[in-house]
């Protein structure tokens, strides 16, 4: 998939600094070095407004020149913060001049250190805003493993949104629960609390020993390999709402 391009023209030095090519002083000295063309022609002036779609750093086109939206297979081991103190970070993955993109590129919620699958990342605030917020109800699946056998009853429990979590003052909402076998299940949350899948197999005495999230909204892997990623389309605000909700597409 692609990036959604805009048509509206933007200032070269701009466009270089918000997309962490250099800052806006360092694009003069990438211009008289011949580094940048429009539509072919050598770049002169650093507050020429162009179309990004027509530029080239180094005869190479500017990656996302306005909004990012990226699905990764988050491998485990990584964590979902720019904070080095953390550990390796999900953001290594990706080119390092991203990590100077303004605004910055941040995940769409977070998966624990050693959870594995869907995570989107984006510069665009209102997807983060959107996507994470309780209201509008976007689903996630995890594939889950225990410790323990998993109780039949806990379908039910699952189902009625009752269960309290520790230090917790409102029930979980209701969850769909598929048991695959005795240590293994499918789970499907509208909400994205603090540890979630794991402290709700917790209360119930079983410890999470396997977590994979395999869809997030309509998005889901497909044959994204461990530790990759690639590009989606920004949807438009009328599409906001079905790509995270319908049952068909790609990422979770």
């Amino acid at each position: 998939m692609g990036f959604v391009a805009s048509s509206k023209p933007r200032r070269i030095d701009q466009l270089l600094a918000n997309g962490g090519y250099c800052s806006r002083s360092e694009a003069r000295v990438w211009l008289r070095m011949g580094r940048v063309t429009v539509d072919g022609v050598r770049a002169i002036d650093p507050g020429a407004k162009v179309d990004p779609t027509a530029v080239r750093v180094d005869s190479e086109p500017l990656d996302a020149p306005d909004d990012l939206l990226v699905l990764m297979h988050k491998p485990a081991g990584r964590v979902c913060s720019h904070d080095v103190r953390e550990g390796p970070s999900v953001y290594d993955l990706l080119p390092p001049r991203w990590q100077d993109r303004n605004p910055v590129v941040t995940t769409v919620g977070r998966l624990d250190k050693d959870t594995t699958g869907v995570l989107l990342l984006t510069d665009v605030g209102s997807l983060v805003q959107q996507w994470t917020s309780p209201r509008h109800k976007v689903p996630k699946v995890y594939e889950v493993t225990v410790d323990k056998p998993i109780p039949v009853t806990l379908v039910e429990i699952f189902a009625r949104g009752e269960l309290m979590l520790e230090d917790e003052e409102r029930p979980c909402q209701p969850a769909v629960l598929e048991i695959l076998s005795p240590k293994e299940a499918r789970l499907e949350l509208t909400e994205g609390r603090f540890h979630q899948v794991k402290r709700m197999f917790e209360a119930h005495g079983l410890n999470v020993t396997r977590l994979h999230r395999s869809r997030f909204g309509a998005y889901t892997l497909d044959d994204l390999a461990p530790g990759t990623w690639r590009m989606l389309t920004i949807p438009g605000p009328e599409e906001e709402n079905a790509t995270v909700g319908s049952e068909k597409g790609a990422v979770a």
